[in-house]
């Protein structure tokens, strides 16, 4: 799936969230809203770490070079 489907369906996904929540709150179901709410932002942070590319290095990440000779004691 190319980054452009991905998008677009997180994109749609999370209108179809936000709609629902404003129906919810419209209804008078605040409490399913906050009930949820905790459980929808980890699924948008799942996510988007899910889209992040694999091969790019991130902060946390660091590089040591490493030689293919071995150490010989004289």
């Amino acid at each position: 799936m190319d980054l452009r489907k991905i998008v677009t369906t997180v994109v749609l996904v999370t209108m179809v969230v936000f709609a629902w929540s404003v129906v919810m709150t419209a209804m008078g179901h605040v409490s399913v809203v906050a009930w949820l709410a905790p459980a929808l932002a980890l699924t948008v942070q799942q996510i988007v770490r899910a889209t992040r590319s694999r091969t790019a290095p991130t902060s946390g990440q660091d590089t040591v070079g490493v030689s293919d000779e071995e150490d010989t004691a004289p």
